[in-house]
């Protein structure tokens, strides 16, 4: 419901014998099956009109862009930007643990009587090491000097190369997180995903061994 602009005229039979004086005409626009009608509803001076109603899609869209929530910072190790890689020697994955980097990331609007929250939780992070593979985990376990052995939960092994199947000799690597956000409020839920990404690069050298016959 808004406020006639212009209003009627004083002399208009809507005023139903009341004058301008009285108070103010309102248009309201309502549904009569799939037609559209448009009513003209007088309010005394004091009664204000009521609010329109809330739609929760719509406050959930504005706690979803509220969220704060990041890429994936890369750890690894060897890290990236070392020149300790080497073939099938394992490669750690993580990444830090924070809320905007793996939640959970929560937020909520209010808009009358009406509260939507949001949250957001990473369900996996995708890890492209590069050489055509693909890693799934989770937020992966940080490396320990002097662990021996794979991470238990996201590494990787590379059987070539970098300087010999990449220009620039280093394999690119890429950590896409996952988000999925839920929402409720207002009598209605719903779920979406958000994919965020991050890159880095990773040199990984062969190691050599230099054979020596010591027959006469």
């Amino acid at each position: 419901m808004t406020l006639a602009q212009p209003q009627p005229a004083p002399t208009s039979a809507v005023w139903d014998g009341r004058s301008p004086a009285d108070g103010d005409i309102y248009v309201q626009i309502c549904s009569d099956n799939e037609d559209l009608k448009t009513l003209l509803t007088f309010l005394p001076n004091g009664l204000a009109p009521p609010a329109p109603p809330v739609d929760p899609r719509v406050l959930a869209e504005q706690a979803i862009a509220s969220l704060v929530l990041r890429a994936p910072e890369i750890r690894m190790a060897p890290p990236p930007g070392s020149s300790g890689g080497l073939v099938g020697v394992p490669v750690w994955m993580w990444t830090e643990r924070r809320s905007d980097l793996l939640g959970p990331a929560r937020q909520s609007v209010t808009a009358g009587a009406v509260t939507v929250a949001a949250v957001a939780q990473v369900s996996r992070i995708a890890w492209d090491m590069g050489d055509g593979t693909t890693v799934l985990c989770g937020a992966g376990t940080p490396y320990t000097p002097g662990t021996q052995g794979a991470s238990p939960d996201c590494g990787h092994v590379y059987a070539h190369a970098s300087d010999r199947h990449v220009p620039g000799g280093l394999w690119p690597v890429t950590a896409t997180s996952t988000w999925t956000i839920t929402w409720t409020g207002g009598g209605l839920s719903g779920t979406e995903t958000l994919e965020l990404t991050s890159t880095t690069q990773l040199f990984v050298g062969e190691l050599h061994v230099l054979n020596q016959d010591g027959s006469d």
